[in-house]
């Protein structure tokens, strides 16, 4: 029994990687063995948008919309400066249209995201990497993991059996088999360790209901936690309470009791729930932020939580799930062509996860020091802050995340899957200090590159990866491509902003009815803008005599084109 790949894992991790494998390259033998019998429960339901992309990428978004799940708009906050409850939208309810379901991966829809019930979601997705051609093994444990140094060389079944491969993916998850096996050590870069309880109930009201089948996730922060509130269809809504560890032993209540107590202290959940009925499957798990501290090795990689976990209060999870397979299985591919350094290869995949699960590390970590909700969990969250050298200050919180830098090195624009508006639009419920607005303040925007090597990083476009030229500077990287290519370019041309907006305007004249250049490119322009100057490769000025002209972004930018006499595409 050889193959081309053995996956270890059969979720969104394991399917995902051997679905993209047989998608771009069908004579590639791919096995997942999965544990447990699917369909099965699973916890991390709420996704967020750049999912989305991935699932029409890889063929699946129809399959996953007929499924029905509930459209996620956003997300109801309780938490941050204030007990009010407040909403944060990825399309502000007065522009979502109401259109029939189900519907295809386009206009509005590119914008949103799913609340999914994991036992239909996650079996869907084993199906389609099954129906693409890849051998799927249920109810099968890995026994032993049979090694030579840093090279794996068979998995070793329950019946005594031995499986090779060429490659071979972690994607199980918090067991991390092959991690383990292979002696690779976590980090814990946050005292951010809390537990988790939830259970499923029916019929629960949903709290927001916007068009057909969209809605809005609730989070209600209490004194010592805070509970999430997810429909996963029209009957069915999980229902979940989150606190630190240490909290939840000073207690001395079972997970049971802790979890009735906080459910009898939310209003909001009871007014929810009063004609639902529990399904009676309370289950529990402990909830550590972590990193591992390798993630390839000469044969192996690993993928989702097998790498790394960053607390669920920003639905993190599938996104750092569905990336990291995709861009695993890319890797994987191009170890297969030969073309290019497998060194480099595993490098840039190295670098991209340990720096994207920082960042929704560091993100957490803010939401819970920036939380004045949190009375009896002061303590707690003063640790966190000290670990990372800060006073509960807002100021100071605020400051310490735009440190990260906001093109991140994924390249994306943002900050833990959120663009950078987002970020904005989030830290502003959670403090006072506002932050500043470099472009709609300036009309003077000045390259600058210097001191900034010339350096190639990984891109990964349909089962590829490429090399992309990129400036580095002091531990921040400029990626030369798409809307940062684009502003490079129209800067060198005229650092005025009326001359910068009607020379994107020549170029709109010849793509705008191209929706890969709209969406893409021309959509995060001011956001990448306003990115470039918070990472100091511009610098922004006033000027009284530059007339202040508008300039397109992600929410505007169709209006723009329209008002501009440009046609647009059909989005």
């Amino acid at each position: 029994m050889h193959y081309d790949v053995a996956i270890v894992g059969g979720g969104p991790a394991g399917s995902t990687t051997a679905a993209f494998l047989r998608k771009h390259d069908p004579t590639c033998k791919v096995v997942i063995f999965e544990r447990e019998k699917f369909p099965r429960d699973h916890v991390g339901e709420s996704q967020l948008p750049p999912i989305s992309r991935i699932l029409d990428e890889l063929g699946v978004w129809e399959k996953v919309e007929a499924a029905n799940f509930p459209i996620k708009i956003g997300a109801s906050y309780r938490w941050g400066k204030t007990p009010e409850i407040w909403d944060f939208e990825f399309v502000p309810r007065g522009m979502f249209r109401d259109e029939p379901r189900p519907a295809k991966f386009e206009g509005q829809r590119r914008w949103t995201a799913f609340q999914v019930d994991r036992a239909i979601y996650d079996e869907i997705l084993l199906r389609h990497a099954e129906e693409l051609g890849a051998e799927v093994h249920e109810e099968t444990r890995i026994a032993k993991i049979h090694k030579e140094g840093d090279r794996i060389t068979g998995l070793g079944m329950d019946s005594g059996e031995v499986v090779t491969a060429d490659f071979y993916v972690d994607a199980s998850g918090h067991p991390g088999v092959i991690r383990r096996a292979m002696g690779v050590e976590t980090s814990h870069p946050t005292n951010l360790q809390n537990i988790a309880v939830w259970d499923y109930w029916q019929n629960a009201d949903w709290a927001v209901k916007v068009g057909v089948g969209g809605t809005l996730v609730q989070v209600f922060s209490l004194g010592y936690g805070w509970f999430w509130f997810i429909p996963l269809g029209p009957t069915r809504t999980s229902i979940g309470f989150i606190t630190s560890a240490d909290y939840f032993k000073k207690t001395g209540l079972t997970t049971e009791e802790l979890y009735k107590k906080a459910f009898a202290e939310e209003p909001r959940l009871q007014e929810l729930t009063k004609n639902a009925t529990s399904e009676d499957k309370l289950q529990a798990t402990k909830d550590w932020s972590f990193v591992s501290t390798r993630m390839t090795g000469e044969n192996w990689m690993l993928v989702g939580e097998s790498a790394g976990f960053a607390d669920p209060i920003l639905a993190a999870g599938l996104s750092l799930t569905h990336s990291a397979a995709r861009e695993a299985a890319f890797t994987i591919l191009e170890f297969r062509r030969g073309q290019e350094d497998p060194m480099w290869l595993r490098e840039q995949f190295e670098k991209i996860q340990t720096r994207r699960v920082g960042n929704h590390i560091r993100f957490a970590d803010y939401w819970y020091t920036a939380n004045t909700q949190f009375t009896d969990l002061q303590e707690f969250t003063s640790e966190i802050a000290r670990t990372n050298g800060l006073e509960l200050t807002p100021d100071k919180a605020w400051a310490w995340l735009a440190q990260g830098g906001f093109i991140d090195e994924e390249f994306a624009i943002g900050l833990a899957g959120f663009t950078l508006d987002q970020v904005k639009d989030l830290g502003s419920h959670l403090t006072e200090i506002q932050p500043t607005e470099h472009v709609a303040g300036n009309n003077v925007f000045e390259l600058n590159l210097d001191g900034a090597n010339r350096i190639d990083r990984a891109v990964y476009p349909k089962g590829q990866v490429k090399r992309s030229p990129c400036f580095e500077r002091d531990g921040r990287v400029l990626p030369v491509l798409g809307s940062t290519d684009l502003i490079i370019h129209l800067l060198q041309k005229g650092t005025e902003r009326n001359e910068l907006a009607g020379n994107l305007l020549d170029v709109a004249r010849h793509y705008s009815t191209n929706e890969t250049f709209v969406f893409q490119v021309l959509a995060p322009f001011e956001i990448t803008l306003e990115a470039m100057i918070s990472d100091g490769w511009i610098k922004a000025t006033y000027e009284p005599s530059v007339p202040m002209t508008p300039l397109p972004n992600n929410r505007t930018v169709l209006q723009w084109l329209v008002d501009n006499g440009l046609p647009t595409p059909n989005a």
